[in-house]
């Protein structure tokens, strides 16, 4: 049987993150990806040079294509940018009530160009986050979202809660900014679960958000609970992470073409 993932996001020109990043890892689990894109993206290493969005019902369009044809097993939702193309996209997955929605509720880029408009937030909390089985934000998302700092496990574990009231089903708070090791933090409404890693000093870092939330998504497609996909997911982002080409003049891109044999 094939398992297929449908990616919702913005199109990166450099290919180490969004729809670009979200098919190769789709690609690395054995997952057939499929892609709607939402915004046309002038990005490198160094940053954002410009935005081209997508109209609303077009990629309403998109996703009636894939979803009336081919179908997924799981979608991962990444760029939305604006709220128009937030009620597109929520407007579509109420229709069809696809399984195993992941978010990643992407604000900004590496370097904090902004991928989000600000006053699309509540829209994306609002319309998105109770369709969505996992919501993965990083840090400063997670503050963001929270309406806190987190500079301790207690606030931690506070935001992971407050996030989770919005509406997904379990809340997953990235590690990468936070501690001395780059635990992540798993919620569905019973304990707080680490999911212990290991921190790697580097620079190839352009797209990690996007590849963690591609591969959790794909595992699910796999048949994966949210939790084992979350270690599945993490192991995945160590490897592509460490294992990463020396590309670009900034935050390079990961490796996308590791070994998946042992995460499911």
């Amino acid at each position: 049987m094939v398992r297929k993932a449908l990616t919702i996001a913005g199109s990166d020109a450099s290919g180490g993150a969004g729809i670009e990043a979200d098919i190769k890892t789709f690609q690395a689990f054995g997952v057939y990806g499929a892609a709607v894109i939402t915004a046309v993206v002038a990005e490198n290493t160094t940053g954002v040079q410009g935005i081209f969005p997508i109209p609303p019902e077009f990629v309403s369009l998109q996703i009636r294509s894939v979803l009336d044809d081919i179908g997924a097993d799981a979608v991962k939702l990444g760029m939305l940018f604006d709220e128009g193309i937030i009620g597109a996209v929520a407007g579509e997955l109420r229709k069809y009530r696809p399984s195993n929605i992941v978010v990643d509720p992407v604000m900004m880029a590496k370097n904090g160009d902004p991928l989000l408009k600000p006053e699309a937030r509540d829209a994306l909390v609002e319309q998105i986050f109770p369709l969505a089985d996992v919501v993965t934000p990083n840090l400063n998302e997670a503050e963001a979202l929270s309406g806190g700092r987190i500079e301790t496990d207690t606030d931690l574990e506070e935001a992971l809660r407050t996030i989770r009231s919005k509406g997904p089903g379990s809340v997953i708070i990235k590690g990468g900014h936070y501690g001395e090791d780059a635990v992540d933090y798993f919620y569905d409404g019973e304990a707080v679960v680490p999911i212990p890693g290991k921190r790697i000093r580097t620079t190839s870092t352009h797209g990690t958000g996007c590849t963690f939330s591609s591969a959790l998504a794909a595992l699910m497609a796999r048949g994966l609970s949210a939790k084992d996909a979350a270690a599945g997911a993490k192991k995945f982002i160590e490897k592509a992470i460490e294992t990463a080409p020396a590309l670009g003049k900034g935050f390079g891109p990961l490796n996308h073409d590791t070994d998946t044999g042992s995460l499911f």
